[in-house]
């Protein structure tokens, strides 16, 4: 016998759900929807009353760092699944600062693998370079087919202005992008923190937003020589902000993403916290002008995407002195969260428009595609509720780091659970 899911009592929203009505129960077998109507009385294998809880298609992070092969002790692809599931998201994207880097196709090849044992759709993402040194260009046609969706030095940037200009001119040929942590060493080392008030006070050496702000002009004007896509990874300055502007203005192929801790936190949480190194990451927390400059760029759709930089590191290496703990925090749990509070609840976006950016616009920069519910379509769904009330706390951390600013922190908006790969997976039972 087939196996059959009957979810009812939906709320319907985001992408793909202007034809459903306002109360939906969804069938689906063997993986696939069969039927989306307001009341559907079918018998199923299984069956689940959601309230009036929403769903859309789902939800998908394309920069996540999984750590494995090499940092398995930070996470990895099994943990961070699970953190993405409980998530709500059912695919993510993988940066490839791993050891051995992803700069070859058998690592490509062990990490999707490795994902298909997995609650969620793991994609790997190749080096540009050879191990991330920067030097010489990685077998991007080779990783390519074995499964790599983007290719990135993440973690480092592609400071040779003549490799990246051939890897646009490579990648443009199977219009894929390249994904450039954009930062001018030489202008932010060793910065521990946003250079300005803030960190004058503190006494720490900060890193400029010009250091970003200069390597996303770099990288626009060689996408417009090239016609490759450069994809700016987690954006944080103003200035940044208003390059992409007048990049897109001009029909440049570039794209950006923002994470949750850029529209939500400031400089300011070092000093008001005294140095808790759970909010030292990179790019660093800017000031509340940035801040809005993030809510902008998302409501203008400058921004494209909402994304994490979940970047998990032990409890030993960050519990350090502030200028020797590792950049980088966990976020894959909360990013729907602080999206509905500084968003939605704030007023600056509806719902359908923060699930674009978390549904759509990563997978059409992946060239991935976009789940529908339409009938035989493989079932990619994402149920929540932007209203619930929840506090995360350490025992809810699905992630084998712990490195978050909001633990024990009150939320609102959470996943419930995911429907992906054929398998009902709700928040509460991972």
């Amino acid at each position: 016998m087939a196996e059959s899911y009957l979810l009812k009592n939906l709320k319907p929203a985001g992408p793909g759900t202007k034809d459903l009505p306002d109360k939906v129960d969804i069938l689906i077998t063997d993986g696939k929807i069969t039927k989306a109507a307001a009341s559907i009385n079918e018998d199923a294998t299984h069956s689940s009353d959601f309230g009036g809880a929403y769903v859309s298609a789902g939800w998908m992070d394309m920069h996540v760092h999984f750590r494995e092969p090499g940092f398995e002790h930070k996470e990895t692809i099994e943990t961070g699944s699970k953190a993405a599931a409980f998530g709500g998201f059912t695919d993510v994207a993988c940066m490839p600062n791993t050891s051995p880097a992803a700069s070859s196709r058998d690592v490509i090849e062990y990490i999707r693998k490795k994902g298909e044992m997995q609650p969620v759709r793991v994609h790997p993402i190749g080096c540009v370079s050879i191990d991330r040194k920067g030097k010489q260009l990685a077998e991007m046609a080779d990783m390519k087919e074995g499964g790599a969706v983007a290719f990135s030095d993440d973690g480092d940037p592609v400071f040779d202005s003549r490799l990246m200009r051939i890897a646009l001119e490579y990648s443009s040929m199977w219009n894929m992008p390249v994904i450039n942590h954009e930062e001018d060493l030489a202008l932010s080392r060793p910065g521990h923190m946003n250079e300005g008030r803030v960190s004058t006070r503190l006494g720490l050496q900060g890193s400029p937003g010009i250091a970003e702000e200069v390597m996303i002009a770099r990288d626009i004007m060689l996408a417009e020589l090239t016609g490759g896509h450069i994809h700016v990874a987690h954006i944080s300055t103003a200035k940044g902000v208003e390059l992409v502007r007048e990049g897109k203005k001009k029909g440049i192929r570039v794209t950006t993403e923002v994470c949750p801790h850029h529209f939500d936190l400031t400089d300011e949480e070092i000093e008001r916290t005294g140095f808790d190194t759970n909010f030292k990451m990179h790019p660093p927390l800017r000031t509340a002008e940035d801040v809005e400059a993030m809510i902008e760029g998302l409501r203008d759709s400058t921004i494209d995407v909402i994304c994490t930089d979940h970047a998990p590191h032990s409890v030993d290496e960050k519990e350090a002195e502030f200028i020797y703990a590792p950049n980088g925090i966990i976020g894959l749990e909360t990013a729907f969260a602080i999206s509905c509070m500084r968003l939605l609840h704030a007023g600056h976006m509806s719902l359908d428009d923060v699930l674009e950016r978390m549904i759509t616009a990563p997978r059409t920069i992946l060239n991935l595609p976009v789940p529908d519910f339409k009938e035989g379509s493989q079932a990619q769904l994402t149920i929540f509720d932007p209203d619930a009330k929840w506090t995360f706390t350490a025992d809810q951390v699905r992630s084998r780091s712990r490195n978050s600013p909001y633990l024990d922190r009150e939320l609102k908006g959470r996943a419930l659970g995911i429907f992906n790969k054929g398998e009902l997976v709700l928040a509460e039972e991972i």
